[in-house]
Parts: structure tokens; C-alpha cells; sequence
């Protein structure tokens, strides 16, 4: 059987060849002219996307009240209801109905005990502080350095927020907006969308080391709202924690100084390196809560260039001894 395939074309002549290529030449010759007429330098278009910026969520909190609390003890739960008590209550900040997203430190893929991560039984007990103020949804997230599953897992936080009637949000590469930071070195950055969506926003870092910015405390935190090559960053890293302590203004922040990491961070990994602490600072100032945060780290304000450049930005007061604050033993 003959196939389609085996048929062969008929041979041509000169006279033939010659008037074919003349054609195929002048079609080559006229695409040339008219791609030269219409050649541009630009890059081709893409359609512009949304820039977002960050709302402020802050909310009006009486002079009457505390700004910054020191709470030390064992149970977690009665240090942190008697710190957010002090503060004015948590119904000052969280309002029924809000949509709450919580900012904890799971940036590492360690177990609690290593103290890389912010402590789970704090995230738990915020977590249902914010239930007991009727918020419509808790939400718990962070963009992890090691694998976000791994990270949430091991540490312990994916149980605790679950348990405690919360919900983990694992970034995604499709889930980051430009975002203008407004910053001198942070412009416009991909940022997880979910801090766009949400009403209130409430920081829970952890006190460590930090092999280059000599500390982990809450305005370096705000690194965990960033996709994109953060390490870039590190350049000049204490303008861009300001940066970023700028353009996110939380609506409270809770800090962890239970288990301390105090050498070998931001990883960690060797349980001698972590000292027991048993202590949580929260308060509306952050400049004030990472100056008062330091001392569990040996460190003093002049050691942390950020934080003078944090307070020359308006930010915050490096003095937390000028401010109101309430010790707490529970």
C-alpha cells in the first residue's frame, strides 16, 4: 500500500529553482523591512498589577491604660489575659467580627525546645483571646526560610493554633501583591496578601540572637511579611528592619522571652544555647518592647543600630522607662 508520506516532489528545473527563490527572497525582504519599521527598544507591555500599601492597624488606646506590660510566671495563659488586661483588655483591640491575622516567628524548622520559634503555647493562648473577643477569624501565618509545612509542624504552632480554634495560612508564590513599603531602601516588594485582607494584625516574636543584626526581636520580625530575595536585604540590614517596622504598624505586639535563644540564632539547633526566661512583654511601642527585650540578650540600645534609627524615624521611644509600664507576677 502506498502511504501518503512516501510521495516525493517533482523535480524542479533551473528555470524553475531560480523564480522560487526570488519569491521566497522578497517575502524574506519585505518581513525584514516592516519588523525593522516596528522594532521598538521597549519591552513588550505587561499589564500593570494593583501596588498595594499597608493600612495602619493601630487602634486609639486611653492614656489611662498601660503601653507596654512585664509579665513573669509559668502559666501562659494567665501571663498573657493579665499583660493584655493592664493594656485596656483585649476588646479595646480586637472588635466582634474583626478578621484577625497573628504573626508569629516560624521562620526555622526547629522543635520548640530550640527556641528558634516563637513558644506554641503563646500562639494558642492569643489565639483564644481573640476568640473570647468575637473576632469572625484567626488566622496564624508567616513566610518560613525552611520548608513553611515543616516549619508549622515541628514547631509546634500548627497543633496549637488548630486545637485553639484557629487557622494556618501557608503561603504560596501566587499569594504575594506589590506592595509599596514607602521605605528609603524597601520601595515596591512583594508582600503575603493576607495582611492586606485583614482588620487587625498582631505581632509574636521571640527574643534570640541574630548573627548579623545581633537580634531577632519584633520590628525584625516584620522580615516574615516579605517574599522575593530577602536576603538582598541583609546589605543594610538595620534600614530595612526600620523599613519594615514603618510600613507595618500591628495593633499589638506580644513578645516571647519564655525560652531565650541567646547564642547561634536565628537558627539555633543546641539546647545549651537557650535560657529559660518565663517572661512575656507586650505593649503598642514597639521600639520601646525590642529596648526592654535586649537585656535578656546582654545587649544594650547603642549595640543595635536599629533602634536608634527606628526612634529618630518617629516610631517609637528607645527610653521604655519614659513610658507606662506595669510589671506583672502571675
Amino acid at each position: 500500500m502506498t502511504s501518503n508520506y512516501n510521495k516525493k516532489e517533482p523535480a524542479l528545473d533551473r528555470r524553475q529553482f531560480i523564480k522560487k527563490s526570488a519569491i521566497t527572497c522578497g517575502v524574506a525582504l519585505s518581513a525584514g523591512a516592516w519588523g525593522y519599521l516596528f522594532y521598538s527598544k521597549e519591552p513588550v507591555r505587561k499589564t500593570k498589577s494593583k501596588v498595594y500599601t499597608f493600612k495602619d492597624f493601630r487602634v486609639p488606646v486611653s492614656n489611662v491604660y498601660a503601653k507596654m506590660t512585664v509579665a513573669s510566671g509559668t502559666d501562659m495563659g494567665k501571663m498573657l489575659r493579665a499583660s493584655v488586661e493592664k493594656l485596656g483588655g483585649i476588646t479595646k483591640f480586637i472588635h466582634p467580627g474583626d478578621k484577625v491575622l497573628i504573626k508569629p516567628n516560624v521562620g526555622w524548622d526547629r522543635q520548640p525546645e530550640q527556641a528558634a520559634n516563637t513558644n506554641p503555647e503563646l500562639v494558642s493562648a492569643v489565639v483564644k483571646l481573640c476568640r473570647e473577643a468575637k473576632a469572625s477569624e484567626i488566622l496564624v501565618t508567616d513566610v518560613s526560610v525552611n520548608d513553611s509545612y515543616r516549619c508549622f509542624a515541628r514547631s509546634g504552632i500548627e497543633n496549637a493554633v488548630l486545637q485553639s480554634g484557629g487557622k494556618i495560612l501557608f503561603t504560596s508564590e501566587s499569594d504575594f501583591v506589590h506592595t509599596d513599603m514607602k521605605g528609603e531602601l524597601l520601595k515596591i516588594w512583594p508582600v503575603s496578601k493576607f495582611y492586606h485582607e485583614a482588620d487587625k494584625v498582631i505581632n509574636v516574636p521571640i527574643v534570640k540572637n541574630h548573627s548579623l543584626s545581633k537580634c531577632t526581636l519584633a520590628m525584625k520580625n516584620w522580615y516574615g511579611v516579605l517574599g522575593g530575595p530577602r536576603n538582598q536585604l541583609h546589605q543594610d540590614i538595620n534600614t530595612s528592619i526600620v523599613d519594615l517596622a514603618q510600613a507595618v504598624r500591628p495593633t499589638l505586639t506580644i513578645m516571647d522571652a519564655t525560652r531565650v535563644l541567646k547564642k547561634n540564632g536565628p537558627t539555633g539547633g543546641n539546647l545549651s544555647d537557650v535560657s529559660i526566661e518565663n517572661t512575656i512583654i507586650a505593649g503598642l511601642d514597639e521600639v520601646a518592647i525590642d529596648s526592654y527585650s535586649l537585656q535578656f540578650l546582654d545587649l544594650k540600645k547603642e549595640d543595635v543600630p536599629y533602634i536608634k534609627l527606628a526612634e529618630k524615624r518617629g516610631l517609637g521611644t528607645s527610653d521604655w522607662r519614659s513610658i507606662n509600664t506595669k510589671k506583672i507576677k502571675v
